[in-house]
């Protein structure tokens, strides 16, 4: 069984909810990223999304824009993402799912992404640009190598969509918490529960809620009703205001504000 479905499996026969942050590799360096790996497990995260650095973000709010533009700057490449997964994988239960454009799979092949992706360590795919129409092959290509692969429901996505949709992904369902961009929101959106069982009533997968979950008191709500709550710009905010005081307070700092997230599941 996937690593993600085993994580999954666990929390539900006890009761339990997932907590993913995410954060972008290469930001502020490689060295950096491979310290917070093992401090978001320690914080009490289950699934670590790892942004692939792309110098066109797809529906990614300014914070997270910053981030993969300053990991494109240290000129940080997909092999070398690959590299450092590998060299950790061994000593990390942490869930990893790599958070990648569609236009860095087809350059590389998907066949080919896939294979080095499941070799490194890596358990599945989130690629927020990649159509349903054009899914068949990256997914097949991920179930094939034993990854999970994982599409986008958005608020304005049609009914007979999101059934579709959530036949083609394995793992989880990725639904988006607000329309728009991500970054932190004060409030969530008001029509969140209406949507997840929404996609209740076509999958059993696991369903994880990202965009605009910011804090503790999000988290609580998003796993009120959903399987998992992702948290992004929020941390990766964090990594940039300390990033100039070093690693070790960047590590420390993400760890710290992981433990209060992971204290609202």
């Amino acid at each position: 069984m996937n690593r993600i479905d085993r994580i999954f499996a666990a929390l539900r026969a006890d009761g339990g909810r997932a907590l993913m942050p995410f954060v972008t590799a290469g930001d502020p360096d490689l060295e950096t990223t491979a310290a917070i790996l093992p401090a978001l497990q320690r914080a009490g995260a289950h699934v670590c999304e790892l942004g692939i650095a792309y110098s066109d973000p797809i529906a990614d709010g300014p914070v997270i824009q910053a981030s993969m533009a300053r990991a494109l700057d240290r000129h940080v490449r997909p092999s070398e993402v690959f590299d450092m997964v590998e060299h950790l994988r061994a000593d990390l239960d942490l869930g990893l799912v790599a958070m990648v454009s569609y236009s860095i799979i087809m350059r590389i092949g998907a066949e080919s992404y896939v294979a080095r992706a499941a070799q490194a360590g890596f358990d599945g795919l989130i690629v927020p640009d990649l159509p349903l129409e054009q899914a068949d092959a990256v997914c097949e290509a991920a179930g094939a190598a034993g990854l999970v692969c994982s599409l986008l429901v958005a608020p304005t996505t049609p009914d007979e969509r999101v059934e579709r949709i959530a036949r083609r992904c394995s793992g989880f369902v990725y639904v988006l918490g607000h329309a728009g961009l991500t970054g932190e929101r004060t409030r969530l959106s008001a029509d969140l529960r209406p949507r997840i069982e929404q996609v209740r009533n076509v999958t059993d997968l696991p369903i994880a809620v990202g965009f605009g979950v910011s804090g503790p008191d999000q988290v609580k709500q998003v796993v009120e009703v959903a399987d998992a709550a992702i948290v992004g710009s929020a941390i990766v905010r964090r990594i940039e205001e300390h990033r100039d005081s070093g690693p070790g307070r960047v590590v420390e700092e993400v760890e710290r504000f992981v433990g209060t997230l992971a204290a609202g599941l």
